[in-house]
């Protein structure tokens, strides 16, 4: 499916996966042939620019872990044009009244975040790495001060959809599931997005030194532990689920994984 010709599947979110861990790879053990791969697998994600209107909140899922680690690990100058491309749309997205980084591009939806983005905003920080700019990692951090007041709660689980005033940014209402694999109500915690809140906001730490995000990203780390813990370690696909409808996902506890590996690295022994 990532690589047939349908005409929307250059958009795609999950596009960028296969050439970024070909790139992983590549960095690795030195192979060609990975290198070969993700080069060949970057050309299909490519296509995307061909229709802005398409682009939406996950260019960074779709081309930086592909076109960012291309020119990282060569230089290749193309790779980092593109990226900078990818970097200006989702910057794009971001209300300024409201300080957020507009989820999708359904008509509905002009008013949504979604925690999903938090995993999105490293090309923003690498794009003002790049060209010297800080309104990218701006833009970046105060998408990631929004989430951390209206998607992540006190206990540390998170609202999945916010839905905004579009003029002040107040929160009107929260949503999960939009008939995927979502999560189970909006009073519940998808696991999945729990992950990307963790891993997010432990790649914000590492990319501006800000300690709220660090904090943030322990506080989700424990509440993702301590929920899985009762599951015998396979997480729920949403840990407010009812025991009536038991599913699993065994992806949010990859990614939750990542996250807390990037934590450990920058707390103590003991905590680590």
């Amino acid at each position: 499916g990532v690589h047939d010709d349908r005409k929307n599947e250059p958009y795609m979110w999950t596009n960028g996966f296969w050439g970024g861990l070909m790139w992983l790879l590549y960095a690795g053990t030195g192979d060609e042939g990975y290198k070969k791969a993700a080069i060949h697998s970057s050309a299909y994600v490519n296509r995307g620019l061909k229709e802005y209107e398409y682009l939406y909140h996950d260019v960074g899922f779709m081309s930086h872990i592909v076109n960012g680690a291309h020119s990282r690990l060569t230089g290749d100058s193309g790779a980092k044009n593109i990226n900078l491309f990818m970097a200006a749309a989702l910057a794009s997205r971001y209300n300024i009244d409201g300080g957020f980084i507009r989820a999708w591009n359904m008509d509905f939806a002009e008013g949504w975040s979604i925690i999903d983005s938090m995993m999105n905003l490293p090309l923003l920080y690498w794009a003002s790495g790049e060209i010297g700019d800080l309104r990218f990692k701006r833009i970046a951090m105060a998408h990631a001060d929004m989430a951390l007041r209206d998607h992540i709660r006190e206990d540390g689980a998170v609202n999945h959809i916010v839905v905004h005033d579009t003029e002040n940014g107040q929160p009107i209402k929260f949503y999960t599931d939009l008939g995927y694999d979502q999560g189970f109500s909006a009073a519940g915690c998808w696991s999945r997005g729990l992950a990307w809140a963790i891993y997010g906001m432990a790649l914000s730490y590492i990319h501006t030194g800000k300690e709220a995000y660090l904090s943030a990203a322990k506080k989700t780390a424990n509440y993702f532990i301590a929920h899985a813990a009762a599951t015998d370690f396979k997480p729920l696909c949403d840990f407010g689920q009812t025991p009536d409808k038991v599913y699993y996902d065994s992806t949010a506890g990859v990614c939750a994984a990542c996250g807390m590996i990037e934590i450990a690295r920058h707390t103590d022994d003991c905590e680590a």
